[in-house]
């Protein structure tokens, strides 16, 4: 998530040419593997002046390998919120910080592929879907992070009142999310977890393909993998995440219709340049199967939003995923929630 200091973009004004001043919560291996580097490659549009985390340690290794020095790093956001030079902040911290009256940018970065854009656009223009799908089950992280060439690295001097913080927040969040009887139950709690992180991504990327569904007809949970059924009215769509120690990422999402199949495959984020592609299936007049795969450029997701950033907070572009937009999962993964344990 992202925000700039004061309630909107409009009440900071900026130079035709001036670059972004960065000021980024959360230190960890996503920041080290894709915001920081991003930024720095972006350098005609952002420069990174302040880094906070709770882990001096790894503020300190930051510092060596971001190029940034001692008055750049912060243990209080606050203080880095407060800097006269950090006119964006964002926040890369775990999901219990991601609150405040703001907050006006959501990073669901895999809306800005090219991609998957056009195949918006195709799907859209679309006269009767039949069916569709969507589908991310991936690898656990390290699978990537390790081989991904950022060498991120992690420290264990975090304080206790840190951990007694973000414990009693994860408590709260989960408590009125799900109510008492489910947020004490471990297994509720690491399926709404799931859900509100990596499904988050998912179930956001289908509702601007497909709109918000009318309800889930039905869903089920073993472990961490879970598989819900949409119901859009004319059609449904199955839902399935989940995680294994197999290193393939298979994150996608198919729709059929109008004689097509149109689908986007997407690739581990934690490295650079992996092509986000579309495919478009179908006969061709002859009656022979055709099947056209689009890459329509190399530049990752990261890359793409943060130039939309930039773009929205000039005036060239809209806002594209904003908190009213991103509220709008918390209803569906409510109704997962409820199809697999009723409240």
């Amino acid at each position: 998530m992202a925000h700039v200091p004061g309630s909107s973009f409009a009440e900071k004004v900026f130079a035709a040419d001036q670059i972004i001043r960065v000021g980024i919560v959360g230190a960890g291996e996503v920041a080290q593997t894709t915001h920081i580097p991003t930024l720095g490659l972006l350098s005609h549009l952002y420069k990174v002046v302040a880094l906070c985390d709770v882990s001096q340690n790894l503020l300190e290794h930051c510092a060596a390998k971001f190029h940034l020095s001692k008055e750049d790093l912060h243990l209080d956001a606050s203080d880095l919120i407060k800097r006269a030079d950090v006119d964006l902040v964002l926040v890369i911290a775990a999901d219990e910080y991601h609150v405040g009256g703001v907050i006006i940018w959501i990073g669901y970065m895999r809306r800005y592929a090219a991609a998957f854009v056009e195949a918006v656009k195709i799907v859209k223009s679309m006269k009767k879907i039949e069916y569709a799908r969507v589908r991310d089950i991936i690898g656990y992280n390290h699978l990537f992070v390790n081989q991904s060439g950022f060498f991120p690295v992690r420290f264990s001097d975090i304080p206790d009142s840190a951990k007694d913080d973000l414990k009693a927040r994860s408590q709260a969040a989960a408590l009125a999310s799900l109510g008492q009887s489910r947020a004490s139950n471990p297994g509720e709690v690491s399926t709404w977890r799931l859900l509100c992180s990596l499904g988050s991504h998912d179930l956001s990327a289908m509702r601007e393909l497909l709109g918000p569904p009318k309800g889930v007809l039905g869903a089920g949970r073993h472990g961490s993998w879970i598989t819900a059924l949409f119901d859009y009215g004319d059609f449904v769509t199955t839902y399935e995440t989940g995680h294994d120690s197999v290193g393939s990422f298979d994150a996608h999402l198919e729709v059929y219709g109008d004689g097509k199949r149109v689908r986007v495959d997407y690739d581990t984020p934690y490295v650079k340049g992996l092509p986000i592609t579309l495919t478009i299936a179908e006969n061709d007049a002859s009656g022979a199967y055709v099947e056209r795969v689009i890459r329509p450029t190399y530049e990752d997701c990261y890359t793409l939003q943060y130039q939309a950033l930039h773009d929205a907070i000039f005036g060239k572009g809209p806002v594209k995923c904003t908190p009213e937009d991103a509220a709008q999962e918390l209803r569906t993964i409510g109704l997962v929630m409820d199809a697999i344990t009723p409240p």
